[in-house]
């Protein structure tokens, strides 16, 4: 294992995140800020709790997960786009450092982003509403496992785009309005019950329902089940970036 070569590539793509503070952080925590202002205190004011729960505090789950997911996306993909768009990527290629490790290197740093992002966004939430976190040790997990698994799928996004306008197609288009009917502002279970079992369609659902979980003891789904699809995802992403390098997919030409 090339641990230099990890670490350089690590460093690199942390040290843009620092020179773009305001876009990569702050951007994401205003955002989310106003979210806590309007449907936590504003909306969730005149809202019956759920599940126990008060609204403010049901939906910091879904606004971490929001969050998280758009920008392991957007992080990874950017991440591993630059350096196609200018050339450097045959430097990469042609350099002693294996496939793992330049995954290692480009989907640790994206992962490593989202999760100081989603703990500063579980920080300032604490300035909305008041929350208990039940099993804080399972909330860490989902987080990291979440960021790691959405920022090997932003890689793949990354591969695949021919340019810039198609790095948000899919964050756009798809995640975030899967992530908006997953759950994030309420329980599935408020659907009727047709709709409750569509939404059980959308892998969302399962990724915030875990989340929150962790943080209250309720959930939608089961956490086994959860928990379970996360990993089958993620085993997804494994095997997408495998045939990526295996085949030079958009990579060598």
């Amino acid at each position: 294992m090339n641990l230099y070569a990890i670490r350089a590539i690590y460093q690199f793509e942390m040290a843009r995140t620092w020179r773009t503070l305001l876009q990569s952080i702050a951007s994401p925590v205003i955002s989310t800020s106003l979210y806590f202002v309007v449907f936590g205190s504003a909306i969730g004011s005149r809202m019956v709790e759920i599940d126990g729960i008060s609204y403010g505090a049901f939906i910091v789950p879904g606004l971490i997960m929001l969050s998280l997911l758009t920008e392991s996306i957007s992080n990874a993909s950017f991440g591993i786009h630059m350096p196609k768009f200018t050339g450097t990527i045959y430097e990469v290629l042609s350099a002693p450092v294996s496939p793992l490790e330049i995954v290692t290197g480009f989907v640790g740093a994206a992962a490593s982003k989202s999760i100081i992002l989603g703990i500063l966004i579980l920080a300032t939430a604490r300035l909305f509403v008041p929350f208990e976190i039940v099993h804080p040790l399972w909330m860490l997990a989902f987080l990291v496992l979440t960021a790691l698994t959405f920022s090997l799928f932003g890689f793949i996004i990354g591969v695949w785009a021919d340019g810039f306008d198609k790095l948000q197609i899919i964050p756009a288009m798809i995640i975030t309005p899967l992530t908006f009917l997953g759950g994030s502002f309420y329980s599935i279970n408020m659907l009727p019950p047709l709709w409750q079992q569509i939404t059980l369609f959308n892998p969302v659902v399962y990724l915030i329902s875990g989340f929150r979980w962790a943080f209250y003891g309720v959930s939608d789904v089961s956490v086994g089940i959860s928990l379970a699809m996360t990993l089958a995802f993620l085993l997804v992403c494994l095997l997408g970036v495998w045939w990526i390098f295996k085949t030079g997919y958009r990579l060598k030409s």
